[in-house]
């Protein structure tokens, strides 16, 4: 059965990288691009992680529909930015320079396309890192690297399964949208837009309701098993950090560190170049 993003076994510089390198590389990664709205340090950021998507040998076919997904969001979002709020990148860089008058009370201004450019760019510097750290962590691995540097296992287990869970969520997905269409609900692209997001939304309950009994399925199972009654446990699978994995660890730190100075240097996280 087809999957749309789950973990593939590869021999890529990225693959090698131990869980942990990688999940400490997500999370600075992530506070970066969420803490700063520096242009400069965004477009760094968007550069640098297509050339990081590019090494790890990800395929396009394997994140395109929920990319296409994710698009449909972002624009939304963008538009509901700009409709309830048409001058809050005015009000953020202290100048207002009309671009054209659209209707009613709504002009478009280069601060607020500037402002909304910057949320866009925050968007493309975050989902290829999740598609990265998806797509190239082995559940398994990472889990036992969390439990090498002191994480307790049962934290380390439970991000193993949730990680585990997100392929087989796609499997009960398309399992349920076969059997809707095979009662003649059109889900495929021959249906309406619209008609194909309203079938499409009503899986969302019987997946939930699927997914939460396989986790109490689960819960059960690892309860009558004793899991979480000794202090440790042996891991089939441990890579222990490499230099390669140091190399990335320091250099992720010291971009942290780069982009917390340059963004708060003045006292305020947005780049302004309408004020010389």
């Amino acid at each position: 059965m087809s999957r749309l993003i789950s973990y593939e076994v590869k021999d890529t510089p990225v693959h090698r990288l131990s869980g942990f390198t990688k999940l400490v590389f997500f999370i600075l990664w992530c506070l970066v691009s969420g803490l700063t709205f520096d242009t400069r340090i965004l477009i760094a950021m968007l550069i640098l992680g297509l050339g990081i998507y590019v090494l790890a040998g990800i395929r396009w076919k394997q994140v395109s529909a929920v990319f296409a997904v994710i698009m449909f969001f972002m624009v939304l979002n963008l538009l509901g930015i700009f409709f309830f709020a048409p001058y809050q990148g005015c009000e953020i860089y202290g100048t207002r320079s009309e671009i054209v008058h659209l209707f009613g009370g709504y002009t478009l201004t280069r601060e607020q396309l500037f402002y909304e450019f910057n949320v866009l760019i925050k968007y493309f510097t975050v989902i290829p890192a999740v598609f990265i750290f998806l797509v190239t962590t082995d559940p398994s691995e990472l889990a036992s690297s969390l439990n090498s540097v002191g994480v307790p296992y049962s934290i380390s287990y439970s991000l193993e399964i949730a990680l585990r869970y997100i392929p087989d969520i796609q499997d009960e997905f398309t399992r349920i949208k076969n059997a809707q269409e095979a009662r003649g609900i059109e889900m495929s692209s021959k249906g309406r837009l619209m008609d194909r997001i309203r079938n499409t939304a009503s899986i969302i309950f019987p997946l939930l309701f699927s997914t939460m009994e396989r986790i109490d399925v689960v819960s059960n199972a690892m309860e009558l098993r004793g899991f979480g009654k000794k202090p440790k446990r042996t891991w089939y699978s441990r890579k222990k950090l490499t230099s390669a994995d140091m190399a990335v660890l320091t250099g992720i730190v010291i971009f942290f560190a780069v982009s917390m100075i340059i963004t708060f240097h003045d006292g305020n996280r947005f780049y302004n170049p309408f004020i010389r």
